[in-house]
């Protein structure tokens, strides 16, 4: 029974536990609250990460860069007027939601959409208060932004005009489309002739990274107001637009390349213009010359195509621009078809979805809303991609944690069982007692499992490529190790029983002697000097790399060779052991450390290949 104890590796599910529980504990402290525990192991697996723009990719400080309105053209700073027009001032605190939130002696701060947030703030720094002036248009009926319709609607009575009057802001080239005059600092214009200085104006900003929204507005009749908002946003008369800056997160670039050294593709997923994405992943490093016209694709246009030339489409595009949820969703659904792992960002309800579809979903945690939340497996409480990048790191690590207890743990179980059950063939008996076997259950079960499952991550496994989800667990070169380490210490304890028995020092009864306590002593140092190969499995680094760092390992390794002492020396009736001399006791230490000694040779010679190798010409 008490071999049937031993040789079940029951303590998996113990290392399995801690490891996520510690893995999830420490991406809590990297900004990746875990929701699911699962998502914990399959990140690590991720091949795809499909994220968003703004937030993620971007600071979300959004500020208003430059402005085209009528008699008020230009960059803050070089403005040609101090003073805001009436009909800009209305349509901006009209047809916004957002509000600022003030506190004294501290700046305005936005709440609500960043975006609107920047246009409030635009105003503030002119000397306008947002909120007497959203309070005097007097609201008939609001339409909120969408990303099919690409912009909002607000349709009120203004104190400027005296009118009825529906006023539109959102992408510039849908609301300039619906645009049939103009207006300037001369009265309204037929917007045609102006058409191509106006898109020329917007394509310049948006190839700098600037996030453009356009302005409009119409005077209504009443009999219209009952019409849909796309029936009434028709002929409307241009009033210009804004740029809007939200500068790269300083730390995405480094963050991406670490993704492509590692493997994960990286896909931009955002509403914005195409001519704003493309300068974004320019910045990050996504995109460069070399690519493809082919690698960034209108979400309309990735709509249209049928599913073979979507799921080309979907392996090869770098950058999605104007897309709507359900492309994200069906980009999710194509790359999964393709054995891909994916992990999706969203901050929006429409994003629950793809956050629900996709392999891990990531939302986010300072912009999200309750809805993406749930759908989530992972909340980056920061949202920034940086964080991604980390949980991808935790993740591989966690595995890799796993691996190592299980090598050390299926070592010690091949040994106990050959030992048990090749003894009877070879005419001796195991002299280990069921206490002292249950000595060894408790250091390879919940020792081994502490030790092992809080060993610190490295940034080295994001030098690999993502594991195959569907792979054993137990690769060939751990397979490998078992047998080995196995089968020497399987030698090792055969031959040092048979010249036991050969000076005879194993009695045949189960009385407490001096060669049961050696033999019995040698099997536990055998498995503490192998736990310190184990935790180099994965690298070639030296088993004392990194040490100092893990205070948890060295305490459960001292804890192991104290207990083995007291075991021996004090608990004897118990274990049924007697004191050891120290000579023996500096021997059995000197002889059972040649596990550690020939492991740290073999990763010394892999590391000096490795070394060569790259120092090779190519």
């Amino acid at each position: 029974v008490t071999i049937i104890v031993v040789a079940v590796p029951e303590g998996l599910a113990m290392s399995v536990t801690l490891s996520l529980a510690y893995s999830m504990r420490q991406m809590t402290a990297s900004n990746n609250l875990v929701r699911r525990m699962h998502a914990c192991e399959t990140i690590g697996a991720a091949t795809v990460i499909c994220s968003d723009k703004t937030g993620t990719l971007t600071m979300n400080e959004m500020r208003v860069h430059a402005v085209s309105f009528p008699g008020l053209e230009g960059e803050p700073g070089a403005l040609s007027s101090s003073t805001v027009p009436p009909l800009v001032v209305e349509a901006i605190c009209a047809n916004t939601t957002a509000h600022l939130a003030r506190a004294e002696g501290q700046p305005p701060r936005p709440l609500g959409n960043p975006t609107e947030g920047a246009l409030l703030l635009w105003l503030d720094a002119h000397g306008v208060d947002y909120m007497p002036h959203r309070r005097a248009f007097e609201i008939i009926q609001q339409w909120t932004f969408t990303t099919d319709r690409k912009f909002m609607g607000t349709l009120g009575r203004s104190a400027v005009l005296g009118c009825e009057v529906l006023y539109v802001k959102g992408a510039p080239e849908i609301v300039l489309g619906r645009c049939s005059q103009a207006g300037s600092s001369s009265g309204l214009v037929p917007v045609e002739p102006l058409r191509a200085e106006l898109e020329q104006a917007l394509r310049s900003y948006q190839a700098r990274g600037m996030r453009t929204l356009a302005v409009a507005y119409k005077p209504v009749q009443s009999s219209q107001a009952a019409q849909d908002i796309d029936t009434l946003a028709s002929d409307l008369i241009w009033l210009g637009f804004v740029a809007i800056a939200d500068p790269v997160r300083a730390e995405v670039p480094e963050a991406v390349q670490a993704c492509r050294r590692a493997g994960v593709l990286v896909k931009v997923i955002t509403g914005d213009n195409v001519q704003t994405s493309l300068e974004v992943a320019r910045q990050i490093g996504l995109w460069d010359k070399e690519d493809q016209p082919d690698c960034a694709v209108l979400g309309a246009d990735f709509a249209r195509m049928d599913d073979a030339a979507a799921r080309a489409t979907a392996l090869r595009v770098k950058v999605m621009a104007r897309a709507r949820p359900s492309d994200k969703l069906r980009l999710v659904r194509l790359l999964q078809e393709q054995h891909h792992v994916v992990a999706v960002t969203g901050d929006g309800v429409n994003d629950g979805p793809a956050l629900n579809y996709a392999n891990i979903g990531l939302a986010m945690g300072k912009t999200g809303t309750a809805v993406a939340k749930e759908a989530s497996d992972i909340i980056l409480l920061d949202d920034s991609f940086r964080s991604i990048v980390n949980a991808i790191m935790w993740g591989r690590s966690l595995y890799e944690n796993i691996q190592r207890f299980l090598l050390f743990q299926l070592t010690i179980n091949l040994t106990a069982l050959c030992l048990a059950m090749l003894g009877p063939f070879i005419g001796v008996k195991l002299p280990l007692t069921v206490m002292q076997m249950l000595w060894i259950n408790l250091i390879m079960d919940t020792f081994a499992a502490l030790a092992l499952a809080t060993e610190p991550p490295s940034w080295k496994v994001m030098d690999r490529k993502p594991r195959d989800p569907h792979a054993f667990i137990i690769t060939r070169p751990m397979a490998q190790g078992i047998l080995v380490t196995g089968g020497a210490f399987l030698v090792v304890l055969i031959g040092l029983m048979l010249w036991l028995q050969s000076l005879e020092l194993l009695p045949a009864d189960d009385e407490p002697s001096r060669g049961g306590t050696i033999l019995f002593t040698v099997f536990v140092l055998l498995q503490f000097w192998n736990l310190f190969n184990a935790r180099c499995l994965g690298s070639n680094r030296s088993a004392f790399s990194g040490l100092l760092q893990n205070r948890v390992f060295l305490l459960i390794a001292l804890a192991i060779l104290v207990g083995q002492f007291v075991l021996v020396t004090f608990l004897g009736g118990v274990f049924r052991t007697v004191p050891l001399p120290w000579l023996d006791w500096l021997i059995i230490l000197a002889g059972t450390s040649v596990v550690l000694w020939v492991g740290e040779a073999v990763r010394w010679f892999r590391r000096r290949r490795e070394a060569i190798a790259g120092a090779a010409p190519a």
